[in-house]
């Protein structure tokens, strides 16, 4: 009933029926725009009202909007293995980012996903020209992958600058002197005018605004340095800093990053509006299905921390690490201006965007996704819906409701357990109380009977399964004697990273 009922707030019937059953002649292009490291907070669609985001708010006005998406896992390479094949990181192998070299590039460098059906090979088979323009981070850069024809790519993963970057272009690596969010727009423009007579799919993966690292400590030389220069950003909270971010000092949180990553916010939006614009310019906006979400998201002073939910010990799984943007416009076929607030993950996307396109990809076999189907939403339809979603990054595993949220932790926790309707921001930890032992127990019952279906033994971190993010191949276990043997003192288990 309690479903039923947010399915009802949540969906609201297309204004004439006729548009909605309209016969297109063909399957819609897809542009899909993935940034890094940005959560909701940051959207002026979302309510933020200090940083800059018309074209993301245009976007919204002109689609769906879902409040409640949430990313499976903590950083950037999981969740993009996510996004592209509807998999935990503990079916498809890969639990954290991958580091410079390795996996990305060089003699020894390997595509993480090789042995999975992927979205674009599918949308490629189905007869879609593929671009893949901006982060890649799965590795193998230097080489086009799954179907993609075009590709304009970057040989790492971690954003050092926005200008002077290498990237790789016409299989070669070179220093990129314009602005890199303009470089990947153009890119794209390009793509999407060489390839407006067919159907397209551009994937648009920009490595902003991403707000990690020492270049948020510098000032910025962007378009958009004036718009913040003087601006004092409230929506950035202050309070007292983690004790793990203090004594690392690897992240800043002062005003000078607040004001850099918000330039860099608005510097993506720019590129989401030239995107649009082009659609306009070409006469394609009917005929293109655009969607805009992010990888993980960012704490920015939330909790106390600045950064993912690496970024602070233990490994956290709080919402603004976690709580992402998800914006789907298509016009005439989805209906503008509207919300949903049903509790989705990113393991769903592939799932439904193929569902939404009419597509099944035949020859898939195994490993069985856990990806569900809203593309009734997008129908604006109604159907029964689960409010749950699950999350794991490596030592961490989480179910969440739309009102409960348990962490656990491996090997021996800190575990975590709130009430999210009376404690959203998650300060009264209940894991162990008398009085919440019933809720405690159904959500592990829930936790265990997931990752007992879904997870692959081979890839299973929690009993013996590796990471293929590391190279050599290693279990959880392997690291976490290693890391007691290395590791100062520190009140949890998880394992030490370093900026993704």
């Amino acid at each position: 009933m309690q479903a039923m009922k947010q399915l009802t707030l949540c969906w609201v019937l297309l204004a004439g029926s006729a548009a909605l059953a309209a016969d297109l002649g063909r399957r819609p292009n897809v542009v899909f725009i993935l940034t890094d490291n940005q959560s909701t907070w940051t959207l002026g669609c979302y309510g933020n009202k200090d940083i800059r985001t018309p074209n993301i708010d245009r976007l919204a006005a002109q689609g769906i909007r879902f409040e409640n998406c949430f990313s499976c896992n903590a950083v950037c390479s999981p969740t993009r293995a996510t996004y592209l094949t509807g998999l935990m990181p503990s079916q498809h192998g890969v639990h954290s980012f991958l580091g410079g070299g390795g996996a990305l590039m060089g003699p020894n460098a390997y595509y993480t996903l090789k042995e999975f059906r992927t979205l674009p090979r599918i949308l490629h088979e189905a007869g879609y020209s593929c671009g893949m323009v901006g982060k890649w981070h799965l590795g193998d850069c230097l080489h086009p992958q799954d179907g993609f024809s075009y590709w304009v790519t970057m040989p790492g993963g971690h954003t050092t600058t926005f200008y002077d970057a290498e990237v790789i272009e016409n299989g070669q690596v070179h220093k990129e002197p314009t602005y890199l969010t303009d470089f990947w727009t153009q890119h794209a423009v390009r793509f999407i005018e060489q390839n407006k007579d067919r159907p397209f799919f551009l994937y648009l993966p920009y490595n902003g605004p991403y707000g990690l690292g020492s270049w948020l400590k510098k000032p910025g030389r962007g378009r958009h340095v004036a718009d913040y220069a003087d601006k004092e950003l409230p929506c950035f909270p202050r309070g007292p800093i983690h004790d793990w971010l203090r004594a690392n000092r690897k992240f800043v949180n002062n005003l000078t990053a607040m004001r850099r990553y918000s330039e860099e916010i608005s510097g993506v939006d720019d590129g989401v509006g030239v995107i649009l614009d082009t659609l306009d310019r070409l006469h394609l906006t009917d005929d293109t299905l655009v969607i805009f979400t992010a990888d993980q998201g960012l704490a920015a002073g939330h909790h106390g921390m600045w950064g993912m939910a690496d970024h602070g010990r233990p490994l956290h799984t709080f919402d603004p690490s976690l709580h992402i943007p998800l914006i789907w416009r298509l016009p005439n076929r989805i209906p503008a201006g509207k919300t949903c607030d049903l509790l989705v993950s990113n393991y769903d996307f592939m799932t439904t965007l193929l569902s939404f396109l009419d597509l099944s990809d035949r020859e898939a076999k195994s490993p069985e996704s856990p990806g569900r189907d809203y593309s009734a939403a997008l129908r604006g339809q109604t159907r029964d819906w689960d409010n749950v979603i699950f999350y794991e990054y490596e030592t961490s595993r989480m179910v969440r409701t739309d009102r409960w949220k348990l962490t656990r932790r491996f090997p021996g926790g800190p575990d975590e357990l709130y009430d999210l309707r009376s404690d959203p921001d998650e300060k009264n930890n209940l894991f162990g109380k008398p009085e919440q032992a019933d809720v405690q127990r159904r959500l592990q019952q829930r936790l265990d009977a997931f990752f007992k279906r879904y997870a692959d033994p081979k890839y299973d971190l929690w009993h013996g399964g590796i990471s293929v993010s590391k190279a050599p191949l290693v279990s959880m276990r392997d690291q976490a004697t290693t890391q007691r043997a290395k590791s100062r003192p520190s009140s949890s288990p998880a394992r030490i990273t370093s900026q993704k």
